[in-house]
């Protein structure tokens, strides 16, 4: 899977760590930013992850920063996109299967690597479930469509 991924400075070092095992893992990376700790704004970093995703050049994107609630937000400015801020299990779980998330992202200040690597595994891992949640995303398509 071609993975595109960024960071801010917050979430810097996880965004290497989740390379690594994105890698491991076998898929292709795509590292849109930043390439160190030094202070940075988020959000052209999460667009560009999120429009490499809408356009197609990447199958999903991950965007991680000090909570990932900025990352998110910014990413879900781009059309077409559907991030989820999961920064436990559960939320992983169901923002593939009932959402449909094309999108990840992670809080670098709340997340340690072993938990990341838990919701990584569990994101990548999740199927969207379809059925019922179809009209769903079809609603979300058209309000973002009228706005």
């Amino acid at each position: 899977m071609r993975v595109a991924i960024g960071s801010d400075h917050a979430g810097y070092e996880l965004k290497q760590h989740v390379i690594d095992w994105l890698k491991t893992q076998g898929h292709d990376v795509d590292d849109r930013g930043t390439h160190s700790t030094e202070p940075v704004d988020y959000p052209p970093i999460c667009a560009d992850v999120a429009r490499q995703v809408a356009q197609g050049d990447a199958d999903r994107g991950v965007v991680l920063g000090g909570s990932g609630q900025g990352e998110q937000i910014a990413a879900n400015k781009v059309h077409g996109i559907r991030a989820a801020l999961c920064n436990d299990l559960y939320a992983a779980k169901y923002s593939r299967l009932h959402n449909d998330a094309n999108v990840l992202s992670i809080g670098g200040r709340v997340v340690g690597t072993g938990l990341a690597d838990e919701i990584l595994e569990t994101w990548f891992a999740t199927e969207f479930q379809g059925g019922r949640h179809v009209p769903r995303i079809e609603q979300i398509r058209e309000i973002e469509e009228s706005n």
